[in-house]
């Protein structure tokens, strides 16, 4: 695996999964005025070994801090798809200079889907660079 940041090949990840937050995403006027719950996972891919050598927090990256970011982007400004606000939120991790690499995974439990399902989840993932 090429890295673009020129840092070792080392590719070790973090995960925080099903961080939940009320936002107004979505196309449809009710899910603007009266929003829903996001479920949001995401998994950093960063080289963990000098936090783990040191153990250090600067050398890493701080979980509940990067939530905290996380669900203010999801409680701030609507849009319209949560293809779009997976991508607000891989900046937010990518913000971060340790991450290389991050997959962010938006749940929309309550979509307005006239039929039963489980869950719709839209992820992608995207790299420094």
């Amino acid at each position: 695996m090429s890295e673009p940041t020129g840092r070792t090949a080392r590719m070790d990840s973090v995960r925080l999964a099903g961080l939940r937050a009320r936002g107004r995403h979505g196309c449809l006027p009710a899910e603007r005025a009266l929003g829903q719950e996001f479920v949001v996972d995401v998994i950093l891919f960063l080289d963990t070994a000098p936090a783990a050598a040191s153990d250090d927090l600067t050398k890493t990256v701080d979980y509940g801090a990067l939530a905290l970011q996380l669900v203010r982007t999801v409680e701030g400004e609507p849009v319209n798809l949560i293809e779009t606000l997976a991508d607000r939120l891989a900046s937010d991790c990518l913000a971060y200079d340790l991450v290389d690499e991050v997959e962010v995974s938006v749940h929309k439990p309550a979509a307005p889907i006239p039929l039963p399902f489980g869950d719709v989840v839209v992820t992608i993932r995207r790299a420094r660079g």
